[in-house]
């Protein structure tokens, strides 16, 4: 695995960068946020070892700005921070695994093991949503409903596969309009609520579920 390993303590980087080397894997060593943002966007790496406590951006406006801009990179957080509602918000800002330290070389190499297979898994999944009645290809893009290709626009599959990935997890709209359409958009939230009601007519009402105070969610 290429690995991007961010932490700004040398005496935590550089034994954990050795031990991986040791083990098979390629690491890049960054000990601030804001370079450790700018390399994880440039891409390349298998999984992203960071810290919360860092210079610049935390750990966790580095994981929030990546998942914002729909970046998959698998996530696994290495901090001092371990009481519960740290590991909360480092899992919800999108963090595959959250490792409190001291932490032990086998167990990490574990956890890297599973997170790039599930990621692997995830990429070329067949995934069911709505009771069976929804089938999307994450592959190669399709779409089938009740067994019936549908053709989607770009921005409405963007839109259903981020929901699909996360069945069951309710997105507010500002965290869907930052994942479809990115930090740069300037237009109306109420987008979002019109690429919906897009989804609803093509599919069913079903397909794509809403609650007031929580979003919008696939079953």
């Amino acid at each position: 695995m290429r690995l991007l390993l961010v932490e700004d303590d040398r005496r935590i980087a550089l034994p954990t960068s050795h031990a991986l080397t040791d083990a098979g894997h390629e690491v890049q060593w960054e000990s601030d946020g804001a370079r450790g943002l700018a390399s994880a966007q440039a891409g390349g790496f298998d999984a992203l070892l960071l810290d919360v406590m860092l210079p610049g951006l935390s750990g966790f406006e580095v994981a929030r700005q990546l998942r914002a801009t729909g970046a998959e990179l698998p996530i696994v957080f290495l901090t001092a921070r371990g009481a519960l509602c740290d590991r909360v918000e480092g899992l919800d800002l999108g963090g595959d695994a959250y490792l409190v330290k001291p932490f032990e070389l086998p167990e990490l190499l574990a956890v890297l093991r599973a997170i790039v297979r599930r990621g692997a898994a995830v990429r070329s999944a067949r995934i069911e949503f709505a009771g069976g009645q929804g089938l999307l290809d994450v592959a190669s893009r399709h779409l089938l409903w009740q067994g019936q290709p549908v053709g989607l626009t770009g921005r409405e599959y963007a839109l259903l596969e981020a929901l699909v990935l996360s069945r069951e997890r309710w997105f507010t709209r500002e965290e869907l309009l930052l994942r479809v359409w990115g930090p740069e958009f300037a237009g109306e939230m109420r987008v979002v609520d019109v690429y919906v009601s897009y989804l609803r007519r093509k599919l069913a009402p079903e397909a794509v579920q809403s609650l007031r105070g929580l979003g919008y969610r696939a079953p």
